[in-house]
């Protein structure tokens, strides 16, 4: 099975792509990966290149979520249809909405990852401004358009219902990571977030309010600079360690060591960052939102994710109670095992291989009718 699939090199959405694509090798599946948005670092390449079943088509067309795109992502479905003619792939497999819209000759499904309505109304509490109706247009004519829409989580797909109205043919598909590439070691006395620190919705300056009060430091691993926009000084740089974005194989030394995970996230559809954390071991201190509960149940603590009384109070509880701490961390590297990237790859192989059969169906049933 060949699958031309749409990715960016921004955030969970490559290493999502990456991780899918290599679970993918035991069914035989070779993974065409057209890429847009800035340009893959040299980690980022190193890590495409380890794997045998994918091969990438790179360009820099801007993302549907940039100010002034939308020439960019015409001329990029321009691009992608002209992929789908020349490599002959048996479905499309859309990591954005827009151009699910497109004049497809195979089907498609498109994988909702986040969309800016549900950020902006977590983030902000309030619906986006006048000049991002555009968007929202593009995102629910391409939601109507594909074949097969699939989340990460039920609140994701709950969010796309709320804003864009309901799909016809959606599924739940969680991500999922290898429990293989993640060690717990001795751990240490510290706490550590990730992500991307230009994205409001993943909160860290909350984390970097108290990490003055803390008695363990406070380490944060990401970029300030949004792909968009000029890059800008961080007050989470002034009040913890800042280890810089690291290629992946750093950070995962980062988790090993680290006792304590802490992401209070305003808006996190699914979070790669906690499962990676929990796989490493870590005690995960996370926001009280609705996807995040729906993951981790009972295996992470919560707190509002407004409320820095409240993190400074959790955290230093944790520090205090090591016995607590360990039993956090046991819960949260058991539920993590339910998150594995074979299952994503079982769910999604099953989902391709559907949608491929609806084809054939469908085409029985057209000659059918000429007969």
């Amino acid at each position: 099975m060949r699958i031309l699939m749409t990715a960016d090199t921004v955030g969970g959405v490559w290493t999502y792509a990456l991780e899918l694509t290599r679970a993918l090798q035991p069914y035989d599946v070779e993974v065409l990966l057209a890429i847009m948005g800035p340009s893959l670092s040299a980690s980022q390449c190193d890590d495409a290149r380890s794997l045998p079943n994918l091969s990438l088509f790179k360009s820099n067309y801007k993302l549907e979520w940039m100010p002034g795109c939308w020439h960019d992502v015409k001329r990029a479905g321009e691009w992608l249809l002209h992929l789908e003619n020349r490599l002959q792939p048996d479905l499309v497999h859309l990591n954005g909405y827009a151009h699910a819209n497109l004049p497809w000759q195979n089907p498609t499904i498109v994988a909702g990852h986040s969309c800016i309505f549900s950020w902006w109304q977590a983030v902000r509490g309030d619906t986006p401004p006048a000049e991002w109706q555009r968007y929202k247009h593009e995102v629910e004519s391409g939601l109507r358009a594909a074949d097969m829409v699939v989340t990460p989580s039920a609140a994701m797909l709950r969010a796309l219902d709320t804003h864009y109205g309901p799909t016809d043919n959606a599924r739940v598909i969680h991500n999922g990571r290898n429990p293989e590439h993640f060690k717990s070691r001795s751990k240490r006395s510290f706490i550590l977030s990730a992500g991307r620190l230009w994205d409001e919705a993943k909160n860290v300056d909350r984390v970097a309010e108290v990490a003055g009060e803390l008695p363990w430091p406070v380490l944060v691993a990401g970029e300030f600079q949004h792909p968009d926009q000029p890059a800008r000084h961080s007050f989470v740089a002034r009040q913890c360690r800042w280890l810089g974005s690291l290629p992946e194989a750093q950070l995962r030394r980062w988790y090993a060591f680290a006792s304590i995970y802490a992401l209070p996230a305003l808006y996190e559809p699914f979070g790669y960052t906690p499962l990676e954390a929990a796989l490493s071991g870590c005690a995960l201190v996370l926001g009280d939102i609705e996807s995040l509960r729906e993951i981790w149940g009972n295996a992470a603590v919560f707190v509002d994710p407004n409320d820095s009384k409240a993190l400074k109070h959790v955290l230093l509880e944790l520090i205090g109670d090591r016995k607590r701490r360990e039993q956090m961390s046991q819960r949260a590297h058991a539920r993590a095992l339910e998150f594995t990237s074979a299952r994503m790859a079982e769910n999604y192989f099953a989902a391709y291989e559907e949608l491929l059969a609806t084809r054939v169906l469908a085409g029985q049933e057209e000659f059918a009718q000429c007969v």
